[in-house]
Parts: structure tokens; C-alpha cells; sequence
């Protein structure tokens, strides 16, 4: 099980600033409420007392590349997983034109939760290969032979230094985030998703790409290199506005923090800077404190937040680190294509 937070638009965006308030307030709130008990431990004090340095200090943004895009990856899973319409029947077209003979009645996708990062918890590579049927195949690039599931997924788990020893139709499949089948859970396609799809990546083995729409990227099912690209529609704008205000955030916790800036990154617009810019001025000042200024700036009712938990069906004996990363997720209100 992980917990996800997700935040969810709840109202029109009146002002892009008091918005980028609103939004930023959910995302450090988010952050705040992630602190263990070790943490407290470690910073020598009560929650309620810790300064947005202290914060920094041991905020985890980058150890998994990012949490706003595995948020992403856990709310493109729930969506699958829960049958939501507007996200399933673009993936099914996808599916459709990945393997026609194999998904040619497919109507509601499944799911499973894979990624490389996850695959070093003990017992997870073992609950990916059990919950897919006894003789499932992995669907390469070109013709020929599919490849046994539960033989090669092992293998991709290793991450990158597994790559050598993957057959070359499916050598990049240790890229996976997401596998993708029908109901019978018998043939899987490689999924990767990205929050923005400009970090998108081909590669041998990876089938069907999952991004949400953008400026320069329309909505519904394309072509993109060598996979099936579906872009998610977003109709109010609301990854844009969770994607600059995340990154406001992320920017002023690696200053206040003193991290390494990851290549990764993105900039924020100039606006969110502004916020950026203000975040780093308190770095002495207590994280509940920011939290009610940036309350008093933001439209009030403007987010919604809502922590679940998400499971990837996993065996009993499943061991995942106390020290997760935590994980802030978009929610945005999909419409329904003709």
C-alpha cells in the first residue's frame, strides 16, 4: 500500500496568482504532513515547530526523479484501475492499435504498478508476476514470439544494469511504469507515463505512452516515434497550474535545503518564481505559518485534497521503506471525447 494525496480542482480559477497560492499551500502542506517520526526525530522537534529549512532539509524530491510525476503514475494506475471512463477508453484505443489480434475486444483495461525504483522492495517483482495469469507474455516490438511474463520480468526489474542481459525486441522494457492488459490479465503491453511529455522516452519493448495534454500537444490517441502516445484532455488547465506550482515548491525546497538541482527539473513560469523567490525568504519562519499566509493569498476553496491508499496488490509479507517518498498527485476533471 502507498498513500497518495491527491488534489483535486474543486472551483474555476478566478486569478492565475491567487491560484499558484492555492495550489502551492496544497502541495507544502502535503510535504509537511509526509514528516515521519524519525524525522521529528532527527530535526530535534514537534511538528508544529518546524521552520520550511528544517523542512528542506529532509524533503525527499528527487530520490524516485520526482514525486509529482510518480503522483502522476499512481493517478494515471487509479484511474485504470477504477474504470474511469474517460481515461479507459483511450487507453483501449491505444491497446487497440498496439496489438489488434490481442486486444481487438478489449473494453476495460487493467493495470499493474511496476517501475524499477519500486521492484528493490522485497516481495514486489513477485506480486507484479502473480497477479498475471500462469502463462501471460510480454508483447514486443515488430512480429514474432511474445516473451513469458513471468520469466523476463525479473530480469527488468535489475533497472538499468539488467538491460544487457533483456533480448533486444523488449531491451528497454526496465522503463516500465505501468503494464497494461485486459480483464484475463493474459498479454501486456509496457507502458511509461509522464507528467510532461517532453520527457518522454522510446525505446524496444515500450508500447503505449500516458501524458496529459499540453500547450503544444493535443488531447487523444497519436503517434509519438515508436509508441501509441495518449494524451490526456485537460480542459481547465489544471495540470499546467499544479505542474508550475509543484515546481515553485520543489525549486524553493532544493535552495532552502541546499540540494542538488537535478537536470529533471523544469523552471517555473515567472509568476511562480515570485512565489519561489517569497518561499526562500522564510526560511527561519515555522512551515504552519507559511502555510496560513499563503492561505490568506490563495482562492480559498479553489483545491480539494483527498489522502488514499493506493495498493498494488502485494503479498502480506511485502516490505516497503518507513522513509517513502512522499507522493502529491494532480487530479484533474477529464472530459469525454465524441
Amino acid at each position: 500500500m502507498a498513500e497518495v494525496t491527491f488534489l483535486n480542482q474543486s472551483e474555476p480559477v478566478d486569478e492565475y496568482g491567487r491560484a499558484l497560492y492555492a495550489v502551492s499551500r496544497s502541495v507544502l502542506r502535503a510535504h509537511f504532513d509526509e514528516l515521519s517520526h524519525s524525522d521529528l526525530e532527527d530535526l530535534n522537534c514537534d511538528r508544529v515547530d518546524v521552520t520550511f529549512r528544517q523542512l528542506s532539509k529532509v524533503a525527499r524530491l528527487h530520490r524516485d526523479k520526482g514525486a509529482r510525476g510518480d503522483g502522476f503514475e499512481w493517478a494515471v494506475h487509479e484511474a485504470i484501475v477504477g474504470g474511469e471512463p474517460r481515461v479507459v477508453d483511450l487507453v483501449s484505443e491505444a491497446l487497440k492499435k498496439v496489438s489488434p489480434k490481442s486486444f481487438a475486444g478489449i473494453d476495460m483495461p487493467t493495470s499493474l504498478m511496476f517501475g524499477h525504483e519500486r521492484a528493490r522492495h522485497l516481495g514486489f517483482t513477485e506480486a507484479v508476476v502473480s497477479n498475471a495469469s500462469g502463462d501471460a507474455v510480454l508483447l514486443p516490438d515488430g512480429s514474432g514470439r511474445p516473451f513469458a511474463f513471468d520469466s523476463w520480468i525479473p530480469v527488468a526489474a535489475r533497472g538499468v544494469s539488467g538491460e544487457p542481459f533483456l533480448r533486444d525486441r523488449i531491451k528497454k522494457v526496465w522503463k516500465t511504469d505501468l503494464f497494461l492488459s485486459g480483464a484475463d490479465k493474459s498479454r501486456f503491453a509496457a507502458a511509461t507515463i509522464k507528467s510532461n511529455w517532453h520527457q518522454l522516452e522510446d525505446g524496444k519493448g515500450l508500447r503505449v505512452a500516458i501524458v496529459p495534454q499540453a500547450v503544444d500537444l493535443r488531447p487523444g490517441y497519436q503517434r509519438w516515434k515508436s509508441l501509441h502516445l495518449v494524451a490526456l484532455p485537460d480542459p481547465d488547465g489544471f495540470m499546467g497550474l499544479f505542474n508550475d506550482a509543484y515546481e515553485a515548491v520543489a525549486e524553493a525546497i532544493l535552495t532552502a535545503g541546499r540540494h542538488d538541482r537535478a537536470p529533471y527539473y523544469y523552471k517555473p513560469s515567472a509568476k511562480a518564481q515570485k512565489i519561489q523567490k517569497q518561499l526562500e525568504k522564510f526560511e527561519t519562519v515555522k512551515v504552519i505559518e507559511i502555510l496560513e499566509a499563503l492561505n490568506d493569498a490563495a482562492q480559498q476553496n479553489l483545491i480539494t485534497v483527498d489522502k488514499k491508499l493506493m495498493s498494488v496488490e502485494p503479498p502480506a509479507w511485502l516490505s516497503i521503506n518507513e522513509k517513502r517518498t512522499p507522493v502529491v498527485a494532480p487530479r484533474p476533471s477529464f472530459v469525454k471525447l465524441d
